[in-house]
């Protein structure tokens, strides 16, 4: 630790900085008058803008300079440091947080190599207090893992985005993990395209126990499941329309009864991916917006008597570690709330993925006391709803399995096999919490319904036989949950990363959201395929999942930075020299409307922006008229009589207003359907989930009325 002596001061004073005054703002009530926090408001130095800042013939040495705006709060943290006896950095504890405590020793001129560096995973008196006394020297490691990245970046996007100007469209840039994302959702696409339907049927009988005489009674469904003892496969009518009629003449008994006992065992605490897929799955949250309130939870808010407090620990991990003490304090609270028989013998252990950080715990409160309604008076609805999520979430990872009782009863006619299952909850254990949804937006507590009482050999009654016409369904177009999962299954980037990464993307314009689904732009498609073909590595999923790996590696001490780029930069260098000559260019032709300048008399043509499209003058610079790109949805505004048109805030997301705005103020978050509610005369909005048919339901909540949406020939 850097000690700046002081004559005649008998009483240490160390300053403390942090990234976020917010952050600083909660420590400052922790440490006392001993104590100045101040906060370096994120990074305070960083490679130039203006120009690549990389020596690459002298070991990759970087170019910092102080940011833009920064001059005047290095400044102050400088006259704080002179005033103090020493210098603590208490930065997030990540890579990224490492790197900003460096930039900010070298700036102010403190050792790094001493005590100066501290580190904690939740902002609650206990742990900072604690990590205070227990300062280290800075990790270099990790500030090499973290500039080796910096600057692996910035090669790929300094070097490649010139070319991708002269081969393609002024004001590309290609980014080297935001690529193979691209990839992903070009080659989906692709997917989806190419695929052929594929028709097959299915056959359902309806029985009933041949003793039974009230018709309503003892009545289930059983689904055809092998013909000859071999897994059913039908292919067209006709070949069901011979299974059902044969079948038909067949006697119906109980071949067997199959009863077990399973169990199903609650999903592991957050970590920053799953954070981010649940959000999104349950709240409609984006990876941006969800990482933007966790970490306002994180950094601390004003909970009343308590004062300003963090209410969850550091929410960028990839672990899923709990600390024991956190363990003992959620088997408190589910003994408390729910009874001993909702905790299992003993805490649980999740699994880790191979190259999580072992020293970070998964997301959780810092106090299982302060539940979700206790602090709902103090949060914004945002900050609310991500709380509980969390909150349910980790504790039900501490209780007990929940149980079913199963049954599968196999039932014979002739050479045919049907087959029913009935699954009921014998015990919901963590399912009378939190129960996980899926990515088409559905969870299931898993009661599937029950089974008559049936016994082997019973002879059965055949109610009816239904042939039902299938297709084969493409893959589906990734949501942001999926495109998360899928990033971090393959290694590309990681958790804290994913965010930027879908946010840069949409900006690019490589890819837009409809109905909640990534769909490739055709610029997307075409820097995808011209990437594939002269840069097959930047693209290739599997080297840039090593690339991660060997960035960890640094991390760990195991690899050295410099040699990492070194190996890189070589058949980079050859690949960008033979692409410069060998690229050809393409052409972007501008989407023409019937929109006509007011100002020039020309059309206007579709631009992307960093907002999303707009209309413009295609006679710039000469005409620099511009408008907003107004997608109407062939819905009349029920509040004047405009048109009702699709838009998009500054963060992405869509929602639905008059054509006529600022006149009329109307807008909605859900789609209009043009229809009033027959109940309370309030417009109708779309309700549609995946699987299911779309229903159209009142805005008005206190109403509730829905029906299923049907389509007008």
């Amino acid at each position: 630790m850097l000690d700046i002596l002081r004559e005649g001061r008998n009483v240490a004073k160390s300053l403390v900085i942090v990234e976020s005054p917010a952050k600083a703002k909660t420590i400052s009530r922790f440490l006392g008058r001993n104590y100045t926090v101040k906060a370096s408001v994120g990074h305070v130095r960083d490679l130039p803008k203006s120009q690549f800042g990389v020596d690459i013939d002298n070991g990759f040495q970087p170019k910092y300079i102080t940011i833009r705006g920064k001059g005047p709060i290095l400044k102050e943290l400088r006259d704080a440091a002179k005033k103090s006896d020493s210098v603590l950095f208490a930065t997030d504890p990540d890579r990224e947080g490492e790197a900003i405590s460096w930039h900010l020793a070298e700036a102010l001129q403190v050792t790094g190599d001493g005590a100066c560096r501290v580190e904690f995973h939740e902002i609650t008196e206990q742990a900072v207090k604690k990590a205070i006394k227990e300062p280290r020297p800075i990790n270099q490691d990790l500030v090499n893992a973290q500039q080796a990245r910096r600057i692996l970046d910035r090669v790929v996007g300094y070097k490649l985005s010139p070319l991708l100007w002269a081969k393609v469209k002024k004001g590309l840039s290609a980014g080297r993990v935001q690529s193979v994302a691209v990839r992903l959702i070009c080659d989906r696409e692709a997917e989806i395209d190419a695929f052929q339907p594929e028709e097959y049927w299915s056959i359902v009988a309806d029985l009933q126990s041949a003793g039974e005489s009230d018709p309503k009674k003892g009545v289930f469904t059983a689904k055809l499941h092998q013909v000859g003892g071999k897994k059913a496969e039908i292919k067209n009518q006709q070949a069901a329309e011979a299974i059902v009629k044969s079948a038909a003449q067949a006697e119906f008994a109980v071949q067997s009864v199959e009863r077990r006992e399973r169990r199903r065992n609650p999903a592991a605490p957050f970590t920053t991916s799953s954070l981010q897929q649940e959000a999104s799955r349950k709240l409609g949250f984006t990876a941006r917006r969800t990482m933007r309130v966790a970490q306002q939870l994180y950094e601390g808010l004003d909970v009343g008597s308590e004062g300003t407090v963090g209410l969850v620990t550091y929410i960028r991990t990839d672990a899923t570690r709990v600390a024991p003490e956190a363990q003992a304090a959620a088997r408190k609270t589910i003994e408390e709330l729910y009874g001993k028989e909702y905790l299992p013998s003993k805490p649980p252990v999740y699994k880790m993925r191979a190259g999580a950080q072992a020293a970070h715990e998964a997301i959780r409160p810092t106090s299982m006391q302060r539940r979700p309604e206790d602090v709902k008076q103090f949060l914004t609805r945002d900050q609310q709803r991500l709380y509980r999520l969390i909150w349910e979430r980790f504790i039900a990872s501490q209780m007990a399995p929940a149980i079913y009782d199963t049954v599968t009863v196999n039932v014979k006619a002739g050479h045919y096999l049907f087959r029913a299952s009935g699954r009921t909850v014998k015990f919901p254990g963590f399912m009378a919490l939190y129960i996980e949804n899926t990515d088409d937006g559905e969870n299931t507590n898993g009661e599937d319904g029950t089974l008559p009482e049936l016994t082997k050999d019973e002879i059965l009654r055949l109610l009816e036989l239904t042939p039902n016409q299938h297709f084969t369904q493409p893959p589906p177009r990734y949501s942001e949950a999926m495109l998360v999962k899928t990033l971090e299954e393959l290694g590309i980037g990681r958790p804290s990363t994913y965010a930027q990464i879908i946010d840069t993307i949409r900006r690019r314009g490589y890819v837009v959201i409809e109905e909640k689904r990534f769909w490739p732009t055709e610029l997307g498609c075409i820097v995808v395929e011209l990437l594939k073909e002269h840069f097959p590595n930047i693209i290739d999923v599997e080297f840039t999942a090593n690339m991660e790996g060997r960035l960890d590696q640094i991390e760990e001490g195991q690899e050295d930075w410099v040699q990492v780029l070194t190996e890189f930069w070589g058949p980079f260098e050859v690949e960008l020299k033979r692409a410069e000559l060998h690229m050809e260019e393409v052409e972007i032709a501008e989407e023409e409307t019937d929109e006509v300048c007011e100002k020039c008399g020309r059309n206007m043509v579709i631009r992307q922006g960093r907002y999303g499209q707009f209309l413009a003058c295609p006679g710039f610079p000469e005409c620099r008229n511009t408008k907003p790109l107004l997608k109407e949805i062939g819905v009349v505004c029920p509040q004047c009589g405009g048109q009702v048109v699709e838009r998009t805030t500054r963060r992405g997301r869509t929602f639905y207003g008059c054509a006529n705005y600022p006149k009329c103020e109307f807008t909605s978050w859900q789609r209009p359907v043009g229809k009033d509610c027959p109940q309370c005369g309030q417009f109708m909005v779309l309700k549609a989930r995946r699987n299911q048919d779309p229903q159209a339901v009142c805005s008005n909540k206190e109403c509730g009325y829905q029906v299923e949406l049907v389509e007008e020939a």
